[in-house]
């Protein structure tokens, strides 16, 4: 089977997000990229204390906290018409357009939320949810007018955690945490049930919570959401 973060049969994705329940939730405007990029860095840290601790024989600084992850890639625009538009991709002719498109996902101001907003980058296995913390565009071809028909976009974000996952930020795996998890092929709910929680068992409250009626047939890409045990 390809894989799917090459094959180009799956088109990069970035999503607003609603962030007031206990995970963040693709419910707002979308993009999808015409050119999926051809690299993309993620990056996590942790950090530890400034100072060896006395009488220290190898054991290094006091683990301090995890970072929260960045999402580091670039993208073309393209409005030359080389590159064929797939019917289900809803962009815009001209490049400055679909800039404007992206623009609207990533950078706009959420006067509700009173910071940028929270959005969901899906892509194949991957679904990173975070901010923007920088855009930077790169025009490489122009009409004789001047109006742009290729660019070049580097975005960053910063990987967004809610109050209790940052409270619960060093144990990742803990149950008492939610998990939003995007389902790929042969993935079942026992065995994510037991992935997550260690017991297969909550598959029954999980299907319940994400309003499941088929759960022996999960659909690829579909995201489900893993609450904390009570």
């Amino acid at each position: 089977m390809p894989d799917r973060l090459s094959s180009g049969k799956s088109q990069l994705k970035i999503s607003i997000c609603d962030t007031s329940g206990n995970t963040p939730t693709p419910s707002g405007k979308s993009i999808s990229l015409l050119i999926n990029p051809s690299e993309l860095t993620l990056s996590r840290k942790t950090r530890f204390g400034g100072a060896v601790p006395m009488g220290d024989t190898g054991s290094g600084r006091n683990f301090s906290r995890m970072l929260p992850g960045t999402l580091d890639f670039s993208t073309v625009f393209d409005g030359t018409g080389v590159v064929p538009v797939p019917s289900n991709l809803n962009l815009p002719a001209e490049v400055e357009d679909q800039l404007n498109a992206l623009n609207d996902v990533v950078y706009t101001y959420n006067g509700k939320q009173h910071e940028p907003n929270v959005v969901q980058v899906l892509w194949g296995r991957l679904a990173f949810y975070g901010r923007l913390t920088s855009f930077n565009i790169d025009y490489t071809l122009f009409r004789p007018s001047g109006a742009p028909l290729r660019a070049k976009a580097k975005l960053s974000f910063q990987g967004y955690k809610n109050p209790q996952e940052a409270t619960l930020e060093a144990n990742m795996s803990s149950p008492d945490l939610s998990h939003s998890v995007v389902v790929t092929e042969g993935d079942t709910l026992p065995l994510l049930c037991h992935r997550i929680y260690g017991d297969s068992s909550y598959y029954v409250d999980v299907a319940r919570f994400n309003g499941l009626h088929a759960f022996r047939a999960l659909r690829p890409g579909t995201t489900l959401h893993f609450p904390p045990l009570s």
